[in-house]
């Protein structure tokens, strides 16, 4: 930083460092626990199961819902509108005589989609529910919890789940 003192470089890093960090604890905990999500429209069912890398991270069977606002850019694999909301059920499951079944609630993960208020994010604040419970939040830091991997479907709008037709 030319033109700058050492010490006006030190105040300078240290409000960006600080507005980094408020934008990663308020995409963490302004996401809110998704009421009436299982009668909204049903997206996909997948199992990550433990031949999965990511098994120990998201192992389970997850149910997706999109809500009403996502709907029809779901069709499309997006861009998706402000208040698209994802909601992934995540259940243990059990393999017997070549048939998955859904087991015990996990947790419940979600995206919310605002690209304001989460912009750091590529428009998405994300939480994790664990067990279902409104007040037992697991996501900290979403960048590294969340964001990184879904980097990879940057070109579906950061959205694993597809439109089945």
């Amino acid at each position: 930083m030319s033109g700058f003192t050492p010490k006006q470089n030190a105040y300078w890093l240290a409000a960006v460092t600080l507005t980094l960090l408020t934008i990663d604890a308020r995409s963490a905990g302004d996401v809110k626990f998704p009421e009436g999500y299982r009668s909204w429209r049903h997206v996909n069912t997948m199992i990550v199961t433990k031949d999965s890398p990511l098994f120990e991270v998201i192992g389970g069977m997850h149910i997706i819902h999109v809500n009403p606002a996502g709907e029809a850019a779901l069709e499309t694999n997006g861009p998706y509108p402000n208040r698209t909301i994802f909601v992934s059920d995540l259940h243990d499951f059990t393999l017997k005589d070549g048939s998955y079944s859904e087991g015990a609630l996990k947790g419940v993960s979600l995206m919310v989609k605002d690209s304001e208020l989460y912009a750091s994010t590529g428009g998405w604040g994300f939480e994790f529910f664990v067990d279902g419970d409104a007040n037992k939040r697991l996501v900290t830091n979403p960048t590294k919890q969340c964001f990184e991997c879904h980097q990879a479907v940057k070109n579906q709008d950061y959205v694993y789940s597809t439109y089945i037709r």
